[in-house]
């Protein structure tokens, strides 16, 4: 709650309707690293591991929220009745966006199933060359770097990266035309 309290309401707002939409979704997930460097720009001192916190906090209100198929007004009492010690901001911000769209999440059991591992999001890469380092003046080593970016089950989008060497890269590209023909049968 202190946390949560430190969040303007706009920023709040924002968060709580990137949730709805994860749920929905219509986002592969949060990306709380490029909301939680928008909060730090606007004066307020939070880290990424406490807004991230808040939103899997939020995710699963939301979620069971809408399992247990709660009205804005079973969702406010309930958030009262639970000694919780949320600002008031905070819950007219919930209370709010429950109202607009929280009886739009879907809750089949399909999809919360599906939605057991991670999602890909997007892939950047780039040809390197290394070359030299402290222990070799010429090196003139090709590789390939890539960045993935995943959202978790949770939603919250991370970056994940590697570099390969000429040969791994060879051997991963195979890989993907080996799927890209599976696919095609399918």
């Amino acid at each position: 709650a202190d946390k949560i309290n430190l969040i303007p309401q706009d920023f709040f707002a924002e968060l709580c309707e990137q949730i709805i939409q994860h749920l929905n979704h219509k986002i592969p997930g949060i990306n709380t690293t490029e909301l939680c460097q928008r909060i730090q720009r606007a004066g307020v001192e939070i880290n990424i591991g406490d807004l991230a916190k808040i939103a899997n906090i939020l995710s699963f209100l939301f979620s069971t929220a809408a399992r247990n198929n709660l009205s804005t007004e079973e969702l406010v009492t309930t958030l009262g009745s639970a000694g919780s010690t949320l600002p008031k901001h905070a819950v007219q911000v919930i209370r709010h966006v429950w109202n607009e769209q929280g009886r739009s999440i879907s809750v089949a059991e399909d999809a919360r199933s599906m939605v057991t591992v991670g999602q890909f999001v997007d892939m950047k890469w780039k040809l390197g060359v290394a070359m030299s380092s402290d222990t070799c003046r010429s090196l003139k080593y090709p590789y390939v770097a890539v960045t993935l970016t995943v959202a978790d089950p949770s939603g919250q989008i991370t970056d994940k990266s590697f570099e390969m060497t000429i040969p791994q890269f060879k051997n991963f590209f195979r890989q993907f035309k080996e799927m890209a023909s599976v696919l095609e049968t399918v």
